[in-house]
């Protein structure tokens, strides 16, 4: 059994893909650590920020919003998207979250398989997470 708690979340490593990024992601499970074929990351968005436009060729992506707001677009569909609700988006689907809230956007997101996306991750710059990241990674926040 895995498990991840607040004492994980005070050492978590966090990572932004791109230094012109506006989303970032703490690690939780991954294949470099924990040996699955998937990745489960909390995704920070900060106010206004985006993913570019991205698609996954085999993996389906899972995003749950733990914290604020925002819109979700697929394809040539887009919806409103805040805390409580979840999306699945399917391979091959182009899409982008955005962060439409006055705050953070967070997100659990997990994709299945992990089709490379835990080593681009990985990749990228580490980043500190700031004391509000730790309060929603601690589950602190309501």
């Amino acid at each position: 059994m895995l498990q991840y708690s607040f004492e994980n979340a005070q050492s978590a490593k966090a990572f932004r893909i791109s230094p012109n990024d506006t989303n970032y992601f703490a690690m939780l499970f991954d294949g470099e650590k924990d040996q699955i074929d998937n990745i489960f990351v909390i995704e920070i968005f900060t106010p206004g920020g985006a993913t570019p436009p991205n698609e996954h060729a085999a993996a389906h992506e899972f995003f749950y919003v733990i914290e604020g707001e925002g819109l979700a677009r697929c394809e040539d569909k887009t919806m409103p998207i805040k805390k409580g609700d979840a999306l699945l988006l399917r391979p091959g689907a182009e899409h982008v979250i955005q962060n439409t809230g006055a705050g953070k956007l967070y997100t659990l997101t997990v994709m299945t398989p992990n089709e490379g996306f835990a080593e681009l991750i990985r990749g990228g710059e580490e980043v500190e997470l700031d004391e509000e990241d730790m309060r929603v990674l601690g589950g602190l926040k309501g």
